[in-house]
């Protein structure tokens, strides 16, 4: 399909605007679909800027409400990206049915409105939150890791990988599907899950307490969100049918993310300790040797440098 748009559900979220930005840079034709419930328009200001006349139209719509298959069939997208998520793992604690909503009906909205106009696969963003409690001795974690799913999140995302397979083996549409560790970076707000490096920095920023629950020895493993970005463009040709694992193999804990920060913004506040939350796990780590192998994909952004672009983008937008 000669320069057939990319649809991105999501789009103006957090992951959704850099992959916005990046697909127009690499001169792709972009849809944007989003219900601004969580994301903003704000994101994707550039993308809506003139450079990029006639290269981006924006949708605002709910995946779940059946606005997505007409425009599907009117656009003929080659390649759906979908990352629209309700990604709060205490909200699907407390609203297990609200997620199971957004995550699993939604996610079958897309790949019924995906499979009847042709489209030719489906990249997923999928969540390590899927994966459950590994023991410290089982990290880093690889596909071949089953453990039940600490949060109803967590079902959810799993069970989209289900969808897909079916959808495959029924209907001919492709997938890819990326689970993805704690991703941080620009345009990330202080909601939903990996959030706390942005929630870190808005409150050192403020000169306010950041809090930590458990005792913050718990760990993640940070990827940046460019480097993710990267892997979903891979995605778009490569690993048909395979689910990957995206992040750095590499630990970090609650407690060092804070001192890191706090050296970086000159705080000088300390962190005030609350009781864990349910739902989370306390350690993770991914590793990706099966998205190096079969995507050609590997991270190149450094915690320290990440965190300092973070931290530049987040300065620059109060000034703003």
């Amino acid at each position: 399909m000669p320069d057939a748009p990319v649809l991105v559900t999501g789009a103006a979220g957090f992951i959704g605007s850099n992959l916005v930005t990046r697909l127009l840079e690499d001169g792709r034709r972009v849809v944007g679909v989003d219900d601004l419930s969580t994301g903003s328009l704000a994101n994707l200001a550039e993308a809506r800027s003139e450079r990029h006349a006639g290269r981006f139209e924006f949708n605002r719509l709910d995946i779940r409400r059946g606005g997505l298959t007409p425009l599907m069939q009117r656009l003929r997208p080659e390649v759906v990206h979908h990352l629209a998520a309700q990604v709060d793992v205490r909200r699907s604690v407390e609203d297990p049915v609200h997620d199971a909503d957004v995550n699993v009906l939604g996610s079958v909205a897309v790949l019924e409105a995906a499979h009847r106009a042709g489209v030719r696969k489906v990249v997923y963003a999928s969540s390590i939150g899927s994966y459950g409690e590994p023991k410290e001795d089982e990290l880093p974690v690889d596909e071949s890791f089953t453990s039940p799913a600490l949060s109803p999140y967590g079902v959810s995302k799993r069970v989209v990988l289900d969808y897909l397979r079916t959808y495959r083996v029924l209907y001919g549409l492709d997938f890819t599907a990326l689970t993805l560790a704690n991703v941080y970076g620009p345009h990330q707000t202080t909601a939903g899950e990996g959030g706390v490096v942005a929630t870190f920095i808005g409150r050192m920023l403020d000169a306010a307490p950041c809090v930590i629950y458990g005792d913050g020895e718990q760990s993640r493993d940070f990827v940046f969100v460019d480097d993710v970005v990267h892997a979903m463009v891979l995605a778009t040709e490569r690993g048909d049918g395979g689910r990957y694992l995206i992040g750095t193999g590499e630990r970090t804990s609650v407690n060092q993310l804070f001192d890191g920060l706090a050296a970086a913004t000159g705080s000088t506040v300390p962190p005030r300790y609350e009781p864990a939350r349910p739902g989370e796990v306390r350690h993770s780590c991914v590793d990706t040797r099966l998205a190096v192998r079969e995507l050609g994909w590997k991270p190149w952004t450094t915690l320290p440098e990440g965190l300092a672009r973070t931290l530049s983008w987040a300065t620059d937008r109060r000034r703003s």
